[in-house]
C-alpha cells in the first residue's frame, strides 16, 4: 500500500453505514407500507453474536428531504454524524428511527425488510418516503455490524418468565417481529392497537402467547389497549386516564432511565415481563398502572415512547 493510499484508508465503522436502494414496495394495509432495502453494503450486517435473535432491534434509516438528496457515506469516518447534523437538511435528508423487521438472503445478496406506519393526511419525512416509494429510490441505513456490540434492542425477558407485550401501530413492527423469534414453549400475551380493522396483520406466535389485536375504528387513541392491560394483569378493564405530565422521551428499561432514576439491571428471575412501547402518553399511563399500582418491579418492565401526540420528531 502507497504512503498516499495510507493516508485516506478510512477506519471501519463499528456499524454498518450504507446506502440502499429500495428494492420492494408492498402496502400491507391502510397504515402499513412494507419496504425491502438492499445493497453490497448490507453484506456486513449482523448481531454481535452470529444467529442471535433480531428481537426489536432499531436501526436509523436515512431519507431524502423533499426535492433534496442523500449525503455520501462511502468515506465516512467516526465524525460523521456530527457532520451530518451541520449540513443543511436539503443536502442530508431526514434521520428516523425503526424496527428491523426481518433480515432475507446472506452476502451482497442481503437484504432489509422495514414496516412503515402511515396515516391518512399526516405527513413526515419517513412516512412520506414510504407512502411515494418506488424501487430504485435511495436512501441511507445504520445498521448492527456482525460480531460488534451496537445496542438498540430493550426486549431482555428474564428465562421462563411470562411475556405481556404491549403497543400501538408504531409497536406492530417489533412486536410481530419478536413474536416470531420467541422459542416454543413462551407463555403469555400480546396486545396491538392499530387505527382499522383492516390494519390486522399476519405474524406468527407460540401456542402459549395469545395475540390479540384492537382496532380503534375512531375511538380515542389507547383507549382500548389500556383497557386490555387493565383486564389482563388486574381484571378490571378500565381504560386509563393520561397523566397531566408526560415525558415525550420516556424510555424506562431495566438498563436505562430517561429520567435518571437508578436503575436495576435485568432480573435474573421474574413470574411476569412486560415490554410496552407507542405513544408516550399511553406507555406513561401504563407504567404507573403497573409499576405503582400492580407492583411489578422495574427490573421487569420495559416502557418506550415511540412518540408524542402533537410533537414532532427531530431528526
Amino acid at each position: 500500500m502507497s504512503a498516499a493510499t495510507e493516508e485516506t484508508a478510512v477506519e471501519p465503522l463499528p456499524l454498518v453505514l450504507t446506502e440502499v436502494v429500495v428494492s420492494s414496495v408492498e402496502r400491507l394495509s391502510p397504515s402499513f407500507v412494507r419496504l425491502e432495502l438492499a445493497g453490497d453494503g448490507l453484506a456486513d450486517v449482523g448481531q454481535p453474536v452470529d444467529g442471535d435473535p433480531w428481537w426489536d432491534q432499531r436501526f436509523k434509516l436515512v431519507v431524502p428531504h423533499e426535492g433534496g438528496a442523500l449525503s455520501d457515506v462511502s468515506r465516512a469516518d467516526a465524525s460523521w454524524m456530527a457532520t451530518w447534523r451541520d449540513l443543511p437538511v436539503e443536502e442530508r435528508g431526514h434521520m428516523r428511527t425503526y424496527t428491523v423487521r426481518e433480515v432475507r438472503g446472506e452476502g451482497v445478496g442481503t437484504t432489509v425488510v422495514v414496516d412503515v406506519v402511515v396515516h391518512e393526511g399526516v405527513s413526515g419525512p419517513g412516512a412520506d418516503f414510504a407512502t411515494a416509494a418506488r424501487v430504485g429510490d435511495r436512501a441511507v441505513v445504520m445498521l448492527p455490524r456482525r460480531g460488534v456490540p451496537f445496542g438498540g434492542i430493550e426486549f431482555v425477558p428474564p428465562a421462563g418468565a411470562e411475556l405481556l407485550l404491549v403497543g400501538d401501530e408504531t409497536a406492530v413492527p417489533a412486536i410481530c417481529a419478536i413474536l416470531e423469534h420467541l422459542p416454543a414453549g413462551t407463555t403469555g400475551a400480546a396486545f396491538m392497537e392499530v387505527p382499522y380493522a383492516a390494519d390486522v396483520l399476519g405474524c406468527t406466535a407460540p401456542d402459549g402467547v395469545e395475540v390479540t389485536w384492537l382496532a380503534r375504528e375512531g375511538r380515542p387513541h389507547g383507549e382500548a389497549l389500556t383497557a386490555a392491560v387493565t383486564a389482563y394483569v388486574g381484571g378490571s378493564g378500565t381504560p386509563l386516564d393520561e397523566p397531566s405530565e408526560v415525558d415525550e422521551g420516556l424510555w424506562e428499561t431495566p438498563t436505562w432511565s430517561s429520567s435518571g432514576e437508578e436503575v436495576e439491571g435485568v432480573a435474573d428471575t421474574a413470574e411476569l415481563y412486560a415490554w410496552i412501547a407507542g405513544e408516550a402518553g399511553t406507555v406513561t399511563s401504563l407504567r404507573r398502572y403497573l409499576v405503582k399500582e400492580q407492583g411489578l418491579d422495574r427490573s421487569q418492565v420495559a416502557f418506550m415512547g415511540y412518540w408524542r401526540r402533537g410533537v414532532a420528531m427531530k431528526s
